[in-house]
């Protein structure tokens, strides 16, 4: 494990496009027939969650993320994503990532970034790694937050409230401005193929 900081990938960023596998593996969903089918978009917020089935920094958050599911499923999209590669950690592949899922009572998709690209369309460092999405006028998804779910880490014994991104999606759903000042979640770093890790890979901020 190399614990590592978000990029913090600039505020205003557009939501990307991706299709992607639900770990299922009954689907595929897209972020553009999906979120215009559900009506996300323009009037639903999208929160994306890079996370994994073994990081203990994932392990820790677990509760606290099915209780956003709980409070927030109504009125903002959720979305998980793992990007870790099954060369190096097949347990975060489909039967690990549906087992996790279960375990929690999760039922926010869950989708496999198996090539990653989704990940560094994101410049994803981390797991767990948190962007929250709202339209602008034109229905165009930015990014209105990244960051941490809160301060609360394993053995640090601080709450586990989610009291970071829950601000910023009440801002999100009231809106109006979300804190620009933003604290880099940290976790251990996402497990990058062989040979592909992108320019920020080891970098620290």
């Amino acid at each position: 494990m190399v614990l590592t900081p978000s990029t913090m990938l600039p505020l205003k960023h557009p939501l990307p496009q991706f299709s992607l596998p639900l770990v299922s593996g009954t689907a595929t969903w897209s972020s553009r027939n999906d979120l215009i089918s559900s009506g996300a978009l323009p009037n639903r917020p999208v929160l994306v969650m890079l996370i994994c089935a073994h990081c203990p920094f994932v392990k820790h958050v677990e509760p606290e993320l099915t209780r956003l599911e709980a409070d927030f499923k109504d009125r903002v999209t959720l979305l998980a994503i793992s990007s870790n590669s099954l060369t190096t950690h097949p347990q975060d592949g489909p039967d690990g990532l549906r087992k996790q899922a279960e375990q929690q009572g999760w039922h926010f998709p869950y989708l496999l970034d198996e090539k990653q690209a989704l990940a560094k369309d994101l410049r994803g460092a981390c797991t767990p790694e948190f962007y929250a999405f709202a339209p602008e006028n034109d229905g165009l998804q930015t990014l209105r937050y990244r960051g941490q779910l809160d301060a609360s880490r394993p053995g640090n014994d601080l709450p586990l409230d989610g009291a970071d991104l829950r601000a910023a999606l009440n801002h999100v759903l009231a809106g109006t401005p979300v804190d620009t000042i933003q604290v880099p979640s940290v976790g251990c770093n996402i497990k990058w193929n062989p040979n592909h890790e992108p320019p920020w890979f080891g970098q620290s901020t």
